[in-house]
């Protein structure tokens, strides 16, 4: 199998971004077509550990590597790699401009109204990217909802922005980030103080400079009673049943090996995580309220 990368443009602001999402996928490719063509087309966020091109064009992260089994699988040759912005995954899957993501997208409710996503491949709880020392002793996203004078970073589409809102936090305390690359700069230089993301996002972000760190003692946010877990499956436009179809069945059965596991946890998933994405489906994830 051989595999390329490119980069697309953001998706397109404003009311055409609004189009975007309200609308159904303009030609979303069938499994058959795929196979004939012999490629198929599958976008990352560059979001370490979940998916990512590296500066060689290898496309890496838990998503990424579960894809292109699973594309063998199916007997497709060729995986061609589109890295974008979070926020235009979703877009561009009704644009066509994509197949597939594999960025383990967290499957939400108002999620399943736009697109169609896999079972589960992976589940991860939250966390936050605070200054070195946390200064001002920021341990759960609940703080930002009891001192208003605090400032958040959210990425742009990320569902970390719905559970500030669930907390009560108000909208003039959050900054909006368009690339996870952006947290380090926005937290060290004071611009936020906290960056919220999900545990494994967070820790990657610390080891990357000396000026900022995952918050200690990191309390996970309580929403409707219950501690905010996350579970992360491949997207497709709607209209592409038969390879979600197909994914969910080529993904069962790896699920099932060591591989599959040691895939996951060699980018830093615990064994909970682990353990944990096969705690819910996908139809019991959309039907959530």
């Amino acid at each position: 199998m051989t595999f390329k990368s490119h980069c697309t443009r953001a998706a397109t602001l404003g009311l055409g971004a609004s189009l975007l999402l309200g609308a159904t996928a303009l030609n979303a490719a069938t499994l058959d077509e795929i196979k004939d063509r012999g490629t198929i087309r599958i976008a990352v966020a560059n979001e370490i550990p979940y998916g990512f091109v590296d500066p060689m064009g290898n496309a890496k992260g838990a998503g990424p590597d579960v894809a292109k089994h699973i594309m063998q699988e199916l007997g497709i040759d060729e995986i061609e790699w589109i890295t974008t912005d979070f926020s235009s995954l979703i877009p561009g899957l009704k644009a066509d401009r994509f197949d597939m993501v594999a960025a383990e997208m967290a499957i939400l409710p108002q999620r399943c109204q736009s697109v169609l996503f896999s079972e589960p491949n992976s589940s991860y709880g939250e966390g936050l990217l605070v200054p070195a020392d946390n200064p001002k002793d920021i341990h759960a996203f609940s703080d930002f909802a009891d001192q208003d004078d605090l400032k958040v970073a959210i990425m742009s589409g990320a569902d970390q922005l719905e559970m500030m809102q669930d907390l009560g936090v108000a909208e003039q305390q959050m900054v909006t980030l368009s690339a996870n690359s952006d947290a380090i700069s926005n937290v060290s230089t004071g611009r936020a103080d906290a960056y919220a993301a999900t545990s494994l996002t967070v820790a990657n972000l610390a080891e990357k400079s000396d000026k900022v760190e995952s918050a200690g003692q990191f309390v996970d946010p309580v929403i409707d009673g219950a501690p905010v877990r996350s579970w992360g499956g491949f997207t497709f436009a709607q209209g592409s049943e038969d390879l979600r179809d197909a994914v969910n069945g080529a993904l069962a059965e790896y699920k099932s090996t060591d591989e599959w596991a040691q895939t996951l946890t060699g980018y830093g998933f615990s064994d909970a995580d682990v353990t944990g994405s096969s705690t819910r489906s996908t139809q019991d994830l959309c039907a959530m309220e």
